[in-house]
C-alpha cells in the first residue's frame, strides 16, 4: 500500500526537510519551503532484473546521430553546430527578455526546412500567438500550436503528430498527473523535465523548454533543471539596450563558452553580423575614461569599450560599482594602481561600465580597466586608434593572456593601428602589416604608454 508523509521542499534547489525551515542551508534562499505531500511505495525486496547488460567501452558501436542546423547562424554557434536528435535543450531569461520569440522565430523556419513543429504555450492562447506572429511577420506553415498545461496531454499530441521539434513554454506551467504539488512547484517541474527527457530520448525527437529567472538570475529550480537537461542557454540583456547575449553555461554535445549577439527591433530578434563593430557603434574619439578591449567569448574574438569615471567621494566611505566586470577583479585593479603606481585612489569613487550590456570574467580585461581609471583620473584621454589587453598580477607585472593573435588580428580588423599586449605572452608570429604591437612587462610602462607620454 501507499504511504504518504508530509515534507518541506525548498522551491530553489529541492532539498527537503522534515519541519519548516526559514532559510535554506543548501542554496541559503529565505522563505522557500513549502509544505508538500509526498507518496511512498513499499520498495521491493530484489529490483527486476534489467533487460540491459553492461558493454565494454571499446565494443560499445558508435550509432551516427547527424545534427540539423537552425537557420539561425548565432543560434546555431551557441548549440554547437545544431540540434541533436533526442537532446532537452532549456533556455532562460527574465520575463520580457525575447525567449518566446526567439523560439517562436527558429520554430518557424525550422518548421519550413525540417517539417512540422509543435508549439506548447502553457502562458498565452494560440490567438495571442498568432498576435506575435503576425509582427514577426511569420506565415506559420507546418508550425502547430497547443495551449496545455498538461504534459501526459502534450506528448499524445506529439505522438500524433511526430513533429521534428517540441517546445515547451514554458517548463514552470507544466504538470503531470502523478504528483499532486501545484504547477510550478518543485516537485512538478522535476517530474515535468524527466517525463519530457525520456521521451525525447526513446522518440528521438528535440525538445526545447524555457524556464523563469529568480530575482538572483538562477533559473527557478536551477539544480533540478540543470541536472536533466543536456543543454542550458541563458538569454541576456540591458534592460534598456536592445541587444541580446545568448550564452552557452551547459553543453553535453559541444562548447560551453560561445555566445549569440541578436538585436531586438521590430521584426523580432535579428542577428548581429559584427559584434565587435554594433559594441563600439557609440564610441567617440578622444573621449577620457574609454579604452577598447579585445576578448574572446568562445571561439569568437569581440572588441568591447571599456569605460571608467573617477571622483572625490561626498562620503567617507568611497564607492566601487562595476557593471559587466567582476567586482573583485576591479578591486584588485585599485589596489594595484594605488600600491605599485602610487595613485591616491582612496577618496575616489571609481565606476567601471561595459558598453553594450556585455559580461567579462576573463583576467585579459584588467590592464583596459586600469587604464580607463588611470585615464579618468588624471582626466587625459586614451588614444582612440589604440586597444589594450592583458593580465595584471599584484607585484604590477603584465602576464600573458590566450590566443593573443587573434585577438590582434581582430583589432588590426576593425581600423586599431597600436595595441598593448604582455611582453611575457612571448613574440606574435602573424602581426598584421597595419597594426603596431606594443609589448610590455610592466603596468607602469603600459599605462604611460597608453596615455601618450
Amino acid at each position: 500500500m501507499e504511504k504518504s508523509r508530509t515534507v518541506y521542499i525548498c522551491q530553489q534547489c529541492g532539498k527537503e526537510s522534515l519541519r519548516w525551515v526559514g532559510k535554506c542551508p543548501n542554496c541559503q534562499a529565505w522563505n522557500s519551503f513549502v509544505e508538500q505531500t509526498v507518496k511512498e511505495t513499499k520498495s521491493r525486496s530484489r529490483a527486476a532484473k534489467s533487460d540491459r547488460q553492461p558493454e565494454e567501452l571499446s565494443r560499445v558501436v558508435l550509432e551516427a546521430t547527424e545534427r540539423f542546423p537552425v537557420p539561425i547562424d548565432e543560434f546555431n554557434r551557441v548549440l554547437g553546430g545544431g540540434i541533436v536528435p533526442g537532446s532537452l535543450v532549456l533556455i532562460g531569461g527574465e520575463p520580457g527578455i525575447g525567449k518566446s520569440t526567439l523560439l517562436l522565430q527558429a520554430s518557424a523556419l525550422l518548421a519550413k526546412s525540417h517539417g512540422r513543429v509543435v508549439y506548447v504555450s502553457g502562458e498565452e492562447t494560440p490567438n495571442q500567438i498568432k498576435i506575435r506572429a503576425k509582427r514577426l511577420g511569420i506565415a506559420g506553415d507546418g508550425l502547430y500550436l497547443l495551449a496545455e498545461t498538461d504534459v501526459d496531454a502534450v506528448l499524445e499530441h506529439a505522438e500524433e503528430l511526430q513533429p521534428s521539434l517540441l517546445i515547451i513554454d514554458s517548463i514552470q506551467t507544466a504538470h503531470t498527473q502523478e504528483d499532486d504539488g501545484i504547477s510550478g512547484s518543485i516537485t512538478q517541474v522535476r517530474q515535468s523535465a524527466q517525463r519530457l527527457m525520456s521521451w525525447a530520448k526513446s522518440s528521438g525527437v528535440p525538445v526545447f523548454i524555457t524556464g523563469h529567472v529568480t530575482k538572483e538570475g538562477a533559473i527557478a529550480g536551477p539544480r533540478v533543471l540543470e541536472h536533466i537537461v543536456d543543454v542550458v542557454l541563458y538569454l541576456e540583456g540591458e534592460q534598456f539596450s536592445a541587444y541580446r547575449l545568448l550564452r552557452c553555461v551547459k553543453n553535453r554535445f559541444g562548447s560551453t563558452n560561445e555566445i549569440g549577439v541578436f538585436e531586438m527591433k521590430g521584426k523580432g530578434l535579428l542577428e548581429v553580423e559584427n559584434p565587435s563593430l554594433a559594441f563600439l557603434s557609440q564610441r567617440q574619439e578622444e573621449t577620457v575614461g574609454s579604452v577598447v578591449v579585445p576578448v574572446i567569448e568562445g571561439s569568437r574574438p569581440l572588441l568591447v569599450e571599456i569605460q571608467a569615471l573617477t571622483n572625490a567621494t561626498s562620503f567617507g566611505m568611497p564607492r566601487r560599482t562595476a557593471n559587466g566586470v567582476d567586482f573583485n577583479r576591479l578591486l584588485m585593479v585599485t589596489a594595484v594602481l594605488t600600491r605599485r603606481l602610487g595613485m591616491k585612489l582612496g577618496n575616489q569613487d571609481i565606476m567601471v561600465n561595459v558598453t553594450g550590456g556585455l559580461k567579462i570574467d576573463e583576467p585579459a580585461a584588467d590592464l583596459g580597466i586600469a587604464l580607463a581609471i588611470v585615464s579618468s583620473f588624471r582626466d587625459v584621454s586614451v588614444d582612440h586608434e589604440l586597444a589594450a589587453v592583458g593580465e595584471i598580477g599584484l607585484s604590477g607585472e603584465l602576464r600573458a593572456v590566450p590566443q593573443l593573435e587573434r585577438r590582434v588580428s581582430e583589432a588590426a580588423r576593425l581600423g586599431f593601428k597600436r595595441i598593448l599586449t604582455p611582453k611575457a605572452g612571448g613574440k606574435i608570429t602573424l602581426v598584421p602589416e597595419d597594426i603596431e604591437v606594443l609589448a610590455f612587462g610592466s603596468l607602469r610602462e603600459a599605462v604611460e604608454r597608453g596615455l601618450g607620454k
